[in-house]
């Protein structure tokens, strides 16, 4: 017969059981176990998260804020990320036919002489300088492991390459990108202030590292060599024909991995920072929930201190800034912001050569050194490297706007 008493009982014996067996767990001091450093940082995290879109939301209405979030970076995929991983294909296909057919042993053999009185750096840094301009920041580090290159530098020098080869990442690219666009001079101007930027960075990074460890004035490995001979080959074998077509498509494919590694930049970090530099809609003053609308806060501290800015670098509106802060940690993503410059109009010349120069000397540097450091083994030194390479960059910033006022002048 049924009782439901018994049934009753039961059912409870099972529900304490089981508050026994979670009461148990709690107990153990197992890995699920938070302490309270972690806990704290978690806390901390999601105050500021939750209270940084919270602000968003409040200015722009949730709906609107989360629209504008997503067609930001789905305009960005479509008009930006695309028309940079094409011209990294293409550029990737041109640097491997210059590696293949020579044309960059010339260069290195006509840069080698300027390594030692401008960087101090022995003679065969000059393809450092070459390789990451064609390519990007870690190409200089695959060298610097290469037993036959490393043998010519001191220590202190070595480690200097972080600085030395992050100045020229990616600025084929650059270059192509701001030609692209119609500013060809610019962009020029530009590379020779990325240039002057990339000697003070150096030389920073150097005295930076003597003055704190001296012990490191003391060649990489026992060699008398010079740093005057070639130690680098390069082999070619094939017709004339399949060694061009070898490099195509060789060139191409790195060109699509370096497109494809700018995706998560473009697409993450420069949505959040157009939302933080761009309004309502010019027209109505509203938002609509469209493409690049945001609260610019950036633009309002900018304009601030835009005195600053417009004396070093010549930028007459405050939301140029945004692009040297967003090539602090992508190069990539800095580039998706000057269509949306050019289409307000606030660009010229002049802020394309700035935009050149500290985009192709910083080049996501705070996203690169400490694993390019980690990787020769002087994790000692990333504080120094970032130090050193920021006040280079903006150095090259500043070289670029008055070498281009100079040439406005003559």
């Amino acid at each position: 017969m049924f009782n439901p008493r018994k049934r009753t009982t039961g059912y409870a014996r099972r529900i304490e059981a089981i508050f026994r067996a979670f009461e148990r767990t709690l107990r153990l001091k197992s890995p699920l176990k938070f302490t309270t450093k972690r806990s704290l940082e978690a806390l901390v995290f999601l105050t500021l998260f939750v209270a940084f879109f919270w602000a968003l939301a409040y200015k722009m209405t949730l709906p609107h804020m989360l629209n504008t979030f997503m067609q930001t970076a789905y305009q960005l995929l479509l008009e930006t990320v695309f028309y940079l991983m094409a011209v990294c294909v293409l550029m990737g296909a041109i640097s491997k036919l210059l590696v293949e057919f020579g044309v960059v042993r010339l260069m290195e053999n006509l840069l080698r002489p300027l390594m030692k009185p401008l960087y101090n750096l022995p003679g065969v840094s000059a393809l450092g300088a070459v390789m990451t301009f064609l390519s990007d920041n870690p190409a200089i580090i695959s060298l610097a492991h290469d037993k036959n290159f490393a043998r010519y530098f001191k220590k202190y020098q070595l480690v200097s390459l972080t600085n030395f080869g992050t100045s020229f990442g990616m600025g084929l690219v650059v270059l192509a990108f701001m030609t692209g666009k119609g500013y060809g001079q610019g962009a020029l101007v530009g590379l020779a202030g990325a240039f002057i930027g990339s000697i003070v960075t150096t030389r920073l990074m150097q005295r930076f590292t003597l003055k704190a460890y001296p012990e490191m004035d003391a060649p990489v490995c026992d060699s008398n060599s010079t740093g005057d001979e070639q130690v680098i080959s390069y082999k070619s074998e094939g017709s004339v024909f399949q060694r061009f077509l070898n490099g195509v498509l060789d060139g191409g494919k790195e060109g699509v991995n370096i497109g494809l590694a700018i995706i998560p930049g473009v697409l993450c970090i420069s949505t959040l920072v157009m939302m933080l530099t761009f309004g309502p809609d010019a027209e109505t003053g509203l938002y609509t929930g469209a493409a690049y609308e945001g609260v610019p806060v950036i633009t309002w501290l900018a304009d601030k201190v835009n005195i600053v800015f417009y004396w070093l670098f010549g930028f007459e509106k405050g939301a140029l800034v945004s692009f040297p802060i967003t090539a602090l940690g992508a190069v990539g993503a800095a580039l998706s912001l000057v269509p949306r410059f050019i289409a307000e109009g606030i660009v010229n010349h002049n802020a394309i050569a700035v935009f050149t120069a500290m985009g192709m000397c910083w080049s996501g540097y705070l996203s690169t050194h400490t694993a390019m450091l980690d990787s020769l083994g002087q994790r000692k030194l990333i504080g120094k490297a970032i130090a050193a390479h920021t006040i280079g960059g903006l150095c090259a910033g500043v070289a670029a706007h008055w070498l281009w006022v100079l040439i406005s002048i003559l």
